[in-house]
């Protein structure tokens, strides 16, 4: 708009009641389209698990949806609050502290179009910086969900080779290699001679060896064959028959709904990152390496529980005589606080601060250009954006498949172990049990008798001798048995939730 004088000003932005209704109607018939097409593919994909039976995978999609709402609701809070918070005026010299880029001064006309800058003040926060911090958010979710998918996609297309290492541990020539009634010393085993040598004699030793063997073969054959013999041992007597691949995969699903989500604590951490985001103090440079450092100490330590396992050979020995196959014991002291599962917690975090630091890097290109103050620094976004690259190809290419198969290793095994039939039919007999054991009190409360076609009978269980403690019976049990036409026959799929 040009002015009698022949300057010029800044058109005022078009409203509603200055946009054509095509235009208007052609924007609104685009998201809603989008918005059921996307809520489409969703359904099908829920339907999809539901069908072949992918519980876990299952339950993640559940935790994606309720992550998308979540940012919904949190988009529609910013929209309805940014007026109120844009009149909120504070002093400057408040305003002017601990900013993320040098300070800028306003020109005269965007104080007089300002509400607070008419009063000589400064505003909260302006509406353009809400929607500015909307579209973070919404840059951050996706960006952590991606990472979580793309990381569990690219280890479990490594962990692919080990579904021929499984099909070979049924096959002649493994079992002949592995003879019960063959005797050799602890040492002269393949994966004796892996872990045990000269270099390992102190933990100074060890811990630099396995740093380094990370990067070459962290997870070799004969290190999956052994603890796949261990588990087994250790959890299922004799079943050589057990498919420890897929019961890897089974368990890596159930993780995955854990790490698909965005937990209260990390919200936190966005929080104190934006906080402590001031010019000169450069934190996002140091904060870049914390997953670097924590992905590469994660993979030293899994690399030291194997080799400590094979140690420990020695020891359940009385003279380094193994007959047949080295058998290691699965133990939660290996494992820091003796929690195998804070393996997956540290990889959680690791995870989401490596997306916060893309993610930054995407919305601020986005948002202000390629050319803003926060590229001043050139060396900084450069090593930012490698360290976040090379932890996505650690994390998914070496750190990943060392905790599907050593995290394994812990006293007790995963509810991935039972396969998804039997889970129903335990899950039906704890009803029964627990059904009956009511029924039982209120007969005693009342000091009457029920009768017998009231009863929870267990007609329907497998026939399997219980104790009279109720006690749960054993995955061996319920495997000897028919389990899967229990299962089958009492069980309801329900339909996919829209």
């Amino acid at each position: 708009m040009t002015t009698e004088g022949g300057g010029s000003t800044s058109s005022p932005s078009r409203t509603l009641l200055d946009t054509p209704t095509w235009a208007l109607a052609t924007v609104c018939f685009i998201f809603i389209f989008l918005g059921i097409f996307i809520e489409h593919l969703i359904h099908l994909l829920c339907h999809w698990l539901k069908k072949h039976r992918k519980t876990a995978l299952f339950e993640a999609v559940e935790k994606l949806k309720s992550v998308l709402m979540q940012l919904g609701f949190l988009s529609l809070l910013l929209a309805v609050i940014q007026r109120p918070i844009s009149k909120i005026c504070i002093p400057n010299r408040i305003a002017n502290s601990m900013l993320p880029c040098h300070q800028r001064e306003l020109t005269s006309l965007e104080n007089s179009k300002d509400h607070c800058g008419s009063r000589g003040m400064t505003s909260f926060m302006s509406q353009n910086g809400i929607n500015q911090l909307n579209n973070f958010i919404f840059v951050l979710a996706m960006m952590q969900i991606v990472y979580s998918v793309v990381t569990m996609a690219l280890g479990r297309a490594k962990m692919k080779r080990w579904k021929t290492w499984e099909k070979e541990s049924q096959t002649i020539e493994y079992m002949a290699a592995n003879d019960p009634n063959r005797f050799r010393f602890t040492r002269e085993t393949t994966f004796g001679r892996r872990h045990m040598n000269k270099f390992t004699t102190t933990s100074t030793h060890l811990w630099i060896k396995c740093f380094f063997r990370q990067f070459f073969h962290s997870v070799a054959k004969v290190d999956y064959l052994t603890l796949r013999h261990g588990f087994i041992s250790a959890h299922l007597s004799s079943n050589n028959a057990f498919n420890f691949q897929k019961y890897i995969n089974r368990s890596l699903e159930d993780d995955f709904k854990v790490v698909v989500g965005i937990s209260p604590f990390m919200w936190l951490l966005v929080v104190i990152f934006l906080l402590v985001d001031v010019h000169g103090w450069n934190v996002y440079l140091w904060v870049s390496f914390l997953p670097l450092i924590t992905v590469l100490v994660i993979g030293t330590k899994l690399e030291t529980i194997v080799a400590q396992m094979a140690f420990q050979l020695e020891t359940q020995q009385d003279n380094d005589v193994i007959i047949g196959s080295p058998t290691v014991q699965p133990n939660d002291n290996l494992f820091w606080f003796n929690q195998p599962q804070f393996v997956l917690t540290l990889l959680y975090y690791t995870l989401f601060i490596n997306a916060f630091e893309l993610a930054f890097f995407i919305w601020v290109t986005w948002q202000f250009g390629i050319k803003s103050c926060y590229h001043e620094n050139v060396e900084i976004i450069v090593i930012r954006v490698v360290l976040a690259v090379t932890v996505q190809v650690l994390c998914s290419y070496i750190t990943l498949p060392l905790y599907a198969l050593v995290t394994q290793m812990g006293s007790h095994f995963k509810r991935g172990l039972l396969e998804e039939h039997i889970m129903q039919a335990i899950k039906q007999w704890h009803v029964q049990v627990k059904n009956k054991k009511k029924k039982l009190q209120q007969e005693k409360e009342a000091g009457a008798k029920l009768s017998t076609n009231n009863r929870v009978t267990t007609d329907q269980l497998p026939e399997i001798e219980f104790s009279s403690h109720n006690r749960v019976p054993t995955v061996t049990e319920f495997s000897a048995h028919e389990i899967h036409e229990i299962s089958q026959e009492h069980e309801v799929v329900s339909p996919c939730p829209s």
